[in-house]
């Protein structure tokens, strides 16, 4: 069982200090935190499975069943029973579903469109896509200041690509122009802080090797001569090399605690400055993992359309899942029974009837 890192009350100690309690609360976050990535890991499997096995099937069914419907309305719009005005809403009819299911990747429906809509469906969609990309160049160069010609806005990822590169290439020019400047001579105090600041880095990545290399003196299994102990030590190893490879210090301070290098008094006497490099490292670490869950939230976010400040869980991802399913499974219903009852002309025709455009 891996035992909890954190710093206790002394007896003859009141309180605890900045840095004692800085260091318990990024271990409690960071702790938190690792829950939170393990719940979203182990739920993408689900979430993934119950797509493909559910949602995906029923959106194609659904999806298949809208394309019967547009070839029931465009043989209806051939039949001589309908008179012009039933044509007309035949004909809007059959857009407005063609158009969602091309949309969906049915191109086979490109050609039924045309027909009704009097135009030619990629035309169409290569002008508008050049509207909302010339509308989103606009808006993109009054938020950043930059000018984009011939940049591919075709797709989100492609816009961020765009934007990046203009970014990359304003802050190229600046430094390029400032390579060329007679260098300022830098203040004492931004000497002193960049001094201070490298030496806090170098003391921090001294902080993590002093405790690997503590854990590797006493568990490397070559030195062990018992081979069952061996077995032991070379599990233990592969954790350590593998929280060391992480920059994970508070699973490597948790080993130290299991095979007992440490206990809980040298913990609650760690010297200050240390655990102020110790914060440096957990502070990192913490970091790292929020940005590794915003990563694995991002896709759910875009679906969901939710904001990053917006608390999302797995479960919440589920039920959406639950209630799309549902509604899916329902509105595959309605139009299955819908075109059973419209391949009555009488029906068809009723129904047009009280449709108003």
């Amino acid at each position: 069982m891996t035992k909890i890192v954190h710093i206790k009350h002394e007896e003859e100690k009141a309180v605890l200090s900045k840095a004692q309690k800085k260091f318990n609360s990024l271990i409690k976050k960071i702790d938190a935190q690792k829950k939170i990535l393990v719940e979203w890991e182990n739920s993408k499997t689900k979430i993934s499975q119950r797509v493909n096995s559910e949602h995906q099937p029923l959106l194609d069914s659904f999806n298949q069943a809208r394309a019967e419907m547009v070839y029931l309305l465009d043989k209806a719009h051939g039949d001589s029973f309908f008179k012009k005005a039933d044509k007309a809403k035949l004909q809007a009819l059959i857009c407005d579903m063609a158009v969602e299911l091309i949309q969906e990747g049915m191109e086979e429906l490109k050609e039924i469109y045309n027909r009704h809509n009097h135009t030619d469906f990629d035309s169409e969609a290569q002008e508008i896509e050049s509207d909302m990309t010339s509308a989103m160049k606009s808006m993109m160069e009054e938020m950043f200041g930059f000018e984009f010609d011939d940049e591919d806005f075709s797709s989100p990822e492609q816009m961020r690509e765009a934007i990046q590169q203009k970014i990359d290439a304003q802050r190229e020019s600046q430094l390029h122009q400032e390579s060329k400047r007679t260098p300022r001579k830098k203040t004492t105090k931004q000497l002193e802080k960049e001094a201070r600041e490298k030496e806090e880095a170098q003391n921090a990545s001294k902080s993590i090797q002093e405790v690997f290399r503590k854990l590797v003196a006493v568990l490397h299994p070559d030195r062990e001569p018992d081979e069952v102990e061996r077995e032991r030590k070379t599990k233990l190893m592969q954790r350590v090399n593998e929280a060391y490879g992480k920059k994970d210090l508070l699973q490597l301070l948790a080993l130290q605690l299991e095979i007992e290098q440490i206990d809980q008094s040298k913990l609650n006497t760690i010297a200050e400055d240390k655990l102020k490099h110790f914060n440096k490292v957990l502070e990192g670490q913490l970091e790292e993992l929020m940005d590794e869950i915003n990563g694995i939230q991002f896709p759910f976010r875009m679906m969901l359309n939710l904001p990053p400040w917006e608390k999302l869980t797995p479960d919440d991802i589920l039920k959406s899942l639950s209630h799309d399913i549902r509604e899916l499974k329902k509105s595959l219903k309605d139009i299955e029974r819908e075109i059973k009852e419209l391949q009555n002309p009488l029906t068809l025709k009723a129904m047009l009837k009280t449709l108003r455009f």
